[in-house]
């Protein structure tokens, strides 16, 4: 390899790895998300062999957390959120609560602080939405209410992991971690005799709301006008183009100007695209690069997992998926069960939730690189996500065969 080039090294190591054991995955019938966590642990530091540029797998990443999150945005559905809402949002804030701190509690045993336990909880008690999209598509259960309610579990449980990426770095010194330093505007008000903490929490509160209201009043209008006109040049190239930088150009602006994250920033951009009559064709046209750069999230997660977890703390990795597995698995049928619904649904809301990913890997990073969470959290969290993504396709074909009849189209509740 020449040194010359290294980011086309990691791009072409991280994606033809990621194509050779997704494609491996796909003939096993696992989450490709499996494969591709894989290959960044061959290409990762803590295995023999070539070792792609960690520093540039992490900004490459950057790019598949903003695609990521715009992608949610999109897939954001206030209309079908409100539809099984009594259910959804008790279910996931429930849930949420359960398995953090049962997470927490694994923490705490492992000797860690009450801020890294809380961060460690919170990072097992959030599903991803890739391995539950893909499970409900295989099974035709998208369009059914058990698949409303899924969709709608998650959409909460993703609004509550958008809220903790806002606030965990201006709390990160009372968690444990190093304190963000003061901005200039946090200064300024910590100046007429509030504490740093409050003073930054209230500049943040501010920023974040103004950015919010700058999205839901400025944005709301101009971004589907803009789609619109760009529509109305016939280019589809122009098109795909808009989208991109609406959705880089929004994330990369809300952190420069509001102090807000990439994730934050795309994800409202997603949220207000959707409202245009063009977003499916807009998430249609940026599906591929989502894709791919979301492929390299993955693969520089995989990065960072030491393989050595599993042999130094076996413990802590059993704990760690009895977490994933069971504990959510049994707070999310309780729940259901507890509201009024049938074994069936029950059981496909518990196999749905039964798996972490892609918001889980980003709050992990983002307390490890606070120093809130010890690195070991890091790898529990990566080895807690493969096992339990090896194991969610067994549960949902167990379900299969306890509910054999094929699935109808079940109306939504009124």
């Amino acid at each position: 390899m020449e040194h010359s080039t290294p980011l086309i090294a990691t791009i072409v190591a991280g994606l033809g790895l990621a194509f050779v054991f997704g494609l491996l995955a796909q003939k096993l019938r696992l989450p490709l998300i499996a494969g591709y966590l894989l290959s960044g642990v061959v290409i990762g530091p803590f295995t023999p062999g070539y070792v792609a540029d960690q520093h540039l797998a992490a900004e490459l990443s950057e790019l598949g957390v903003i695609l990521l999150m715009f992608g949610v945005g999109l897939h954001f559905s206030l209309k079908e959120l409100l539809a099984v809402k009594t259910i959804a949002i008790p279910g996931a804030l429930g849930q949420i609560l359960v398995a953090t701190g049962f997470g927490a509690a694994v923490g705490w045993l492992m000797g860690w602080s009450l801020g890294a336990s809380l961060i460690f909880g919170l990072s097992l008690s959030v599903a991803s939405t890739v391995v539950l999209l893909r499970a409900l598509q295989e099974r035709h259960l998208e369009t059914t209410e058990r698949g409303h309610i899924a969709v709608g579990w998650l959409v909460v449980e993703d609004l509550a992991m958008v809220l903790a990426l806002v606030m965990i770095p201006p709390l990160a010194g009372l968690l444990g971690g190093k304190p963000v330093p003061l901005d200039a505007g946090a200064a300024e008000v910590a100046r007429i005799g509030l504490g740093p903490l409050t003073a930054t929490l209230l500049v943040t509160a501010v920023k974040v709301s103004a950015f919010v209201a700058l999205m839901l009043i400025v944005g709301r209008r101009l971004i589907p006008w803009l789609l619109d006109y760009v529509a109305m040049t016939g280019s589809r190239e122009l098109f795909r183009l808009s989208v991109l930088a609406i959705a880089l150009g929004v994330a990369f602006g809300s952190s420069a100007i509001f102090g807000v994250s990439f994730a934050l920033g795309a994800f409202f951009a997603g949220m207000v695209m959707a409202g245009s009559t063009l977003s499916a064709q807009a998430m249609k046209d940026v599906m591929p690069l989502r894709d791919a750069f979301a492929v390299l999230f993955f693969v520089s997660v995989g990065m960072l997992f030491n393989p050595m977890i599993l042999l130094e703390h076996p413990v802590a990795v059993l704990a760690t998926v009895a977490v994933i597995l069971l504990v959510k698995s049994l707070a999310a049928y309780g729940i259901m069960r507890a509201f009024g619904h049938d074994r069936a649904a029950a059981l496909t809301i518990a196999a749905s939730l039964a798996q972490i990913g892609e918001f889980s890997f980003i709050l992990i990073v983002m307390g490890v690189n606070l120093t809130i969470v010890p690195p070991e959290a890091r790898d529990l969290v990566v080895a807690g996500a493969m096992l339990s993504i090896l194991v969610n396709p067994l549960l949902f074909h167990l379900i299969d065969r306890r509910f054999a009849a094929p699935p109808q189209a079940e109306p939504l509740p009124e």
